[in-house]
């Protein structure tokens, strides 16, 4: 591909819907796109690491006494990751994981991706966003507590102006009510040291934990002044009564809400809770079998608040750019939408930071 304004080496990362849909697009529409303001509002910082960044990584720790992953494992992720994976349903993405946790299991390493995802989304002539919302859950390691964790990824998105870069921090279903509510804690903590800590999340895989065990914790990170996103509604196995309650946690921002139900749905629109949409996420993990059927369209059709988002670049091999792209391009390839449909959606994803939130 050879878009006139399109960077040669982004190009390169690009593959399956977003790249179908931008090679329906003209170098004028492609300019458009990129002109819009944006915010990146679902990106998850160990799902967002450059390949090649990974790679120098992985050489760092093969050649380390680090053996919570070894080698082999390292080396096949790496390959998987380079050729894109092939996903049969959403479970599958997990597996993806564990290399690329241990290859930032170090402050300096975890530091050093931190560092590049925030350029990949914020710097150069052509960013793919104005602003971004980087999300991560704090890990507890050999060399590093969760405050240290959150500490280090700090010191990088602070390095950017607050109009452009602030941090989520993410909650593992998997998690128990004790390691969840020390995170939220850490979370707080930090808030109130006057650092860019903005909300919270639930994420993970969507069929693990109780979420009546996570009541607690996102009620404390509310009443501290910390914005809710959470996944929802994510699979058909999901339970009605499941995702009434996560509803009951009063988030401002919902993740996916795929499977949001009737009742769901009208909560949803009368508290105008916006829905962060990650098109080639959904594709790929086949939660949405074609874009002709994607819970978007409804959102569309009722004006109700969306914000387009990439999730994990890696393993998806998108930008935002592309998921852009998805909006804009003719059926079958994209959804078909006007340029002055995509600006709205665009002023959606910036009206919805939770940066701009805290003052309302």
């Amino acid at each position: 591909m050879d878009k006139e304004g399109v960077d040669p080496a982004l190009m390169h990362t690009i593959a399956g819907p977003a790249a179908a849909a931008l090679e329906c697009l003209s170098s004028a529409q492609i300019e458009f796109i990129q002109s819009l303001p944006k915010a990146e509002l679902h990106a998850h910082l160990n799902g967002s690491i450059p390949i090649e960044i990974l790679q120098h990584l992985a050489r760092d720790y093969l050649a380390s006494d680090h053996n919570s992953v070894s080698g082999d494992e390292i080396k096949s992720a790496i390959q998987t990751l380079l050729h894109g994976p092939s996903l049969e349903e959403i479970h599958d993405f997990f597996t993806l994981f564990p290399a690329i946790y241990a290859l930032t299991s170090t402050r300096s390493a975890l530091a050093y991706a931190t560092r590049a995802v925030l350029a990949d989304f914020l710097d150069g002539e052509r960013p793919q966003c104005a602003y971004l919302e980087l999300r991560t859950t704090p890990r507890e390691m050999k060399e590093m507590t969760r405050e240290e964790y959150l500490r280090a990824v700090l010191e990088e998105v602070e390095r950017y102006p607050s109009e452009r870069a602030a941090l989520i921090v993410s909650l593992d279903r998997r998690m128990n009510a004790e390691i969840m509510g020390q995170c939220v804690d850490v979370a707080v903590k930090l808030r109130r040291e006057g650092r860019r800590v903005v909300g919270v999340d639930l994420c993970g895989d969507p069929t693990a934990g109780d979420v009546n065990s996570f009541a607690e914790a996102f009620e404390r990170a509310r009443s501290a002044g910390l914005r809710i996103t959470l996944h929802i509604a994510e699979t058909i196995h999901n339970s009605e009564a499941e995702t009434l309650k996560l509803l009951s946690f009063k988030p401002t921002r919902l993740g996916h809400a795929t499977f949001l139900n009737t009742d769901s749905k009208r909560i949803v629109h009368e508290h105008r809770i916006c829905i962060e949409i990650c098109l080639s996420s959904n594709l790929l993990c086949r939660t949405v079998s074609m874009l002709d059927e994607h819970h978007i369209r409804y959102y569309i059709h009722h004006g109700h608040p969306v914000a387009i988002c990439t999730d994990d670049t890696l393993p998806f091999r998108t930008s935002l750019l592309g998921e852009y792209a998805l909006l804009m391009a003719p059926a079958p390839k994209g959804l078909g939408l006007t340029e002055e449909e995509v600006k709205i959606i665009a002023e959606m994803s910036m009206a919805a930071r939770f940066s701009i939130q805290e003052t309302n």
